[in-house]
């Protein structure tokens, strides 16, 4: 015989805890032996302890300046005062432990500032009538019911800071050339090196290579042009390259006389008694906006003047007119306004007196029978001055000036300043930036 008993012959509560002994029936043979708490699955008799959770809302209130929001124990809150200020509504009644919070969503409360009305309700044991507001950006307010002597509490009353590290900054650039050297033999004056600004948003960490040209060599013979002066450039991963062209070489003025030549200034036109030569083409290679101007016309007739070199803000003037170099630009980039990139002055024949040089550093030509043109000075970019004639010893040796070296000058947020360089360069602060000037090539880790 069966001791079964069949589940149709027991109904419900017929069978009463008092007669289960106790671990009779084990969770498993249960036909539900787990429990879902706060989204997970948790076996019974497992010991579960329960935390308070604040519910946050999906939707933003944005105050107007009139309107209120009405809020609810056991909820958190996103309050925007961008535009106007917001009145926020505690409930009416309360139990010990209620528990809001409030927070400066847009971090502008310190603009326009929320009220708090705790609505017959005493807030730190003040009575309703007293106003109740916070006015401080990024603020986080924490409010917790203690009964009806305090009221309502802050239990958090803080500021969340907000200062996030920017991966980027901002960093101005002015890259010259190297400049030309002047020619020979009442040679055309030298071009300035090519002058070019840039203001770029680098990323932390990218390396800049920075390329600083020479200046092109002085002449030592007769009839000879004048060197070219070598690119300055600054490049890297994710650094748009800027590239600033040499400035160009004088021309020569004796023996087979030429044009003044092309460069990121042009040079003077040499001069000679019976041929008119032009200047050189400035903003070669072609850049926008433009990186430098034209050398002056060489005079085919007394007086004997070359052409000025180009300089980075003017053309170099004819020789007709005096044959000097054209005038430097200027830039704050050191906190202090400095004029750069000069042109060369054109040299003369016995009849005529040379071209100054640009200002901004650029070397004078010098007369016929005076020496040798004036360089353009260091680390401006500026053309040297084009050669006269010097007697030595009864041979005509005809000298010009070189061109000045280029330079490439960094400005940075000092409070981003890295100090990782290479190349030696002349670091000084300006005001907040920190200013780094290569005068020979390098690098800067930014």
């Amino acid at each position: 015989m069966s001791n079964k008993i069949k589940e149709s012959n027991i109904t419900d509560g017929a069978v009463t805890s008092a007669k289960l002994a106790s671990g009779t029936v084990a969770n498993d043979r249960l036909a539900n032996s787990s429990i879902t708490i706060n989204g997970a699955s948790t076996a019974l008799g497992t010991s579960v302890t329960l935390v308070e959770s604040t519910e946050w809302q999906s939707s933003i209130f944005v105050g107007d300046g009139s309107t209120a929001l009405s809020v609810t124990a056991g909820k958190g809150y996103w309050i925007d005062t961008t535009s106007a200020t917001a009145t926020i509504t505690l409930p009416s009644s309360a139990s010990v432990g209620d528990t809001i919070e409030l927070v400066d969503y847009a971090r502008t409360w310190g603009t326009n500032k929320i009220i708090i009305d705790s609505n017959g309700l005493n807030y730190q044991g003040d009575p309703d009538s007293y106003n109740v507001e916070y006015d401080t950006n990024g603020q986080t307010l924490r409010l917790v019911y203690s009964g009806a002597t305090q009221g309502w509490i802050p239990t958090t009353d803080e500021v969340s800071e907000d200062n996030p590290v920017d991966p980027t900054y901002d960093i101005d650039f002015l890259v010259i050339a190297g400049g030309g050297g002047g020619g020979s033999h009442h040679g055309g004056g030298g071009g300035a090196g090519g002058y070019r600004t840039s203001t770029q948003t680098i990323n932390i960490g990218t390396a800049i290579t920075v390329t600083v040209g020479d200046g092109g060599s002085a002449t030592s013979s007769n009839s000879e042009n004048g060197g070219t002066g070598s690119n300055s450039s600054i490049s890297g991963t994710g650094v748009t390259t800027i590239t600033s062209a040499g400035g160009a070489g004088g021309a020569k003025g004796a023996g087979s006389v030429t044009n003044g030549l092309d460069g990121g200034s042009g040079s003077g036109g040499g001069g000679h008694p019976s041929t008119t030569t032009s200047g050189g083409s400035g903003n070669t290679p072609s850049t926008s906006p433009s990186q430098g101007n034209n050398g002056g016309t060489g005079n085919g007739a007394e007086p004997e003047i070359a052409g000025g070199g180009g300089g980075a803000g003017a053309n170099g003037t004819n020789g007709a007119s005096g044959g000097h170099g054209g005038a430097g630009a200027a830039s704050s980039i050191t906190g202090s306004s400095v004029t750069r990139a000069g042109g060369g002055g054109g040299g003369a024949r016995s009849d005529g007196t040379a071209g100054n040089g640009g200002s901004g550093g650029g070397g004078a030509g010098s007369d016929y029978d005076s020496g040798v043109g004036t360089s353009g000075t260091a680390n401006t970019g500026s053309g040297g001055g084009g050669g006269g004639r010097l007697l030595n010893t009864g041979s005509t040796i005809t000298n010009s000036g070189a061109g000045g070296k280029g330079v490439v000058i960094l400005s940075v947020p000092t409070a981003r300043y890295s100090s990782t360089t290479t190349g030696s360069p002349t670091v000084t602060t300006s005001g907040s930036n920190t200013i780094i000037q290569f005068n020979g090539s390098g690098s800067y880790t930014a």
